[in-house]
């Protein structure tokens, strides 16, 4: 990751439908674009762990997503043990977190899972990624009280500019996705413009919320670059300086 341009810190360029995949790793390799990829349940995780192992340039997150919060038992954990274990390029524990968008049923398991999950990435002291998506209070004040040393990055932002710096004051990156592009994305654009450059990164949360001016169309990974311009647009600086900042953001995250 040392001499990559740009770092997309959330990228699931594995599971791409429209694009072939190795010509969307091709895409990235040529804009000097490094990629994180994340789990979200029992099964990819292991399809991660396999993933990051054939490609260069590319790592990985394990853990459960809101979704799947149900499926989530003692032997998730101890699978998730051993491929970090095995796995040098496995940086991270994520995507994990809360989602009331879609149902608020299991809202309680959900936040069980969570809290699981922060006290095993505090347990080998590597970084978080978290979902985060119409539960706001619920995820920072689980954080406040059960993180304990993992760096913390809020991917694909969606809140509110206080609410991200309540995020900051806990020392919680905030990871900025194809959205930021959107012109009806007033909050978002906010966020970008005003948030300290020290605690920002860059991602695409590919296939999902292609940028402009590829939207409506499957997103890759090498589109960050139109995220990156857009918040250098929107500051009023270059792209090189928020492509470097959100790099150094990114090594000091994981350590690299």
């Amino acid at each position: 990751m040392q001499n990559s341009y740009i770092i997309n810190t959330h990228s699931h360029v594995n599971t791409l439908k429209q694009t072939p995949i190795d010509q969307a790793l091709a895409n990235a390799k040529e804009k000097n674009i490094s990629i994180i990829v994340p789990s979200s349940s029992n099964d990819d995780m292991f399809e991660v762990d396999e993933f990051v192992k054939q490609n260069d340039g590319i790592y990985g997150y394990v853990g459960v997503y809101p979704e799947f919060a149900k499926d989530f038992s003692d032997k998730t954990l101890l699978n998730m043990e051993s491929i970090i274990k095995n796995n040098p390029k496995i940086i991270g524990i994520g995507e994990v977190g809360l989602d009331f968008y879609w149902d608020k049923s299991f809202a309680d398991i959900q936040k069980e899972v969570f809290i699981k999950q922060i006290k095993f990435a505090n347990e080998l002291n590597l970084p978080l990624n978290i979902h985060c998506r119409d539960a706001y209070f619920d995820t920072l004040e689980i954080l406040k009280k059960y993180n304990k040393n993992s760096n913390a990055i809020m991917h694909c932002f969606s809140g509110s500019f206080e609410f991200a710096k309540e995020c900051i004051k806990l020392g919680i990156y905030i990871s900025i996705g194809g959205v930021v592009t959107f012109k009806n994305a007033v909050k978002l654009k906010e966020v970008a413009k005003n948030i300290p450059l020290e605690y920002m990164l860059l991602e695409t949360d590919d296939p999902y919320l292609t940028p402009v001016p590829y939207r409506g169309k499957e997103n890759q990974p090498s589109y960050v670059t139109y995220v990156c311009d857009e918040i250098a647009n929107l500051r009023n600086t270059s792209s090189e300086i928020v492509a470097n900042a959100t790099k150094t953001n990114t090594l000091k995250i994981f350590g690299r």
